[in-house]
């Protein structure tokens, strides 16, 4: 076999030794090279760079509590009686591409509509005893589930308000909020988004006066202001100026 040719490329290092070069294979040069200075973070939102200086909002905790419904009465009420309809609201404020019927339609099928059915299995249970209890019982688990569904659509709701304005979970996960205190939690969400919008409403707009009309006459008509002025004729030039 012939001898192995002596290879052209050479390993370098910091402390290099002349006197004894290492043979390495040309593939061995072409691996990437860690450079920090071009490592950028990047927004997981829009993917776009921030800078070295930049460092996420802290949470904010909610301006109202889970508990002060009263606060608002109108919101109180719409979410006592008409919840679907709070719900709705509050999906359409949140996000403005998504009309209030939609989700109103859904959480009242879900929602309203599971708990007459669970009334209506009770109050049959009490009218009608002879009623299978291993039907009942399915009927019951069937609605939980479905309680528990709506608890994490909900709650998704919540996430991505609590996103949008960095707040805190209060005073737990959106989606276990919304599976013990929905209608408290619907109230203070709805409170949340108004007073935040309310705050963020343009003030009262600044009223810019337009200037006065302003004439240019001729120099004919400047020197004799009383003839122009009797006489309508085409010598006469006015030109007006208004305010676009």
């Amino acid at each position: 076999m012939e001898e192995r040719k002596q290879s052209r490329y050479v390993k370098l290092t910091k402390d290099q030794d002349h006197s004894s070069l290492e043979d390495i294979t040309p593939g061995e040069l072409n691996q990437p090279i860690h450079v920090p200075q071009l490592v950028v973070r990047k927004c997981s939102e829009c993917r776009q760079p921030l800078p070295e200086s930049y460092a996420p909002p802290a949470d904010e905790p909610w301006t109202t509590g889970i508990f002060g419904c009263a606060e608002d009465r109108e919101s109180c009420l719409t979410g006592l009686f008409c919840p679907c309809v709070l719900f709705g609201r509050n999906v359409e404020s949140l996000s403005e591409d998504t009309p209030w019927s939609k989700p109103c339609i859904c959480h009242a099928i879900c929602v309203e509509g599971g708990i007459s059915l669970a009334i209506a299995t009770v109050a049959a249970n009490f009218i009608f005893p002879g009623i299978d209890p291993g039907t009942s019982f399915l009927i019951t688990e069937g609605l939980f589930f479905t309680w528990w569904m709506c608890g994490i659509y909900t709650g998704q709701v919540r996430q991505n308000l609590q996103k949008k304005y960095h707040l805190k979970n209060s005073p737990c996960n959106a989606c276990c909020v919304h599976c013990c205190l929905h209608w408290c939690a619907l109230c203070q969400e709805h409170r949340e988004m108004k007073g935040r919008l309310s705050d963020n409403a343009f003030s009262q707009m600044t009223v810019v006066n337009p200037p006065p009309i302003q004439e240019m006459k001729s120099i004919h008509e400047i020197e004799t202001p009383e003839t122009s002025s009797s006489s309508n004729n085409n010598e006469h030039i006015t030109l007006e100026m208004q305010a676009i």
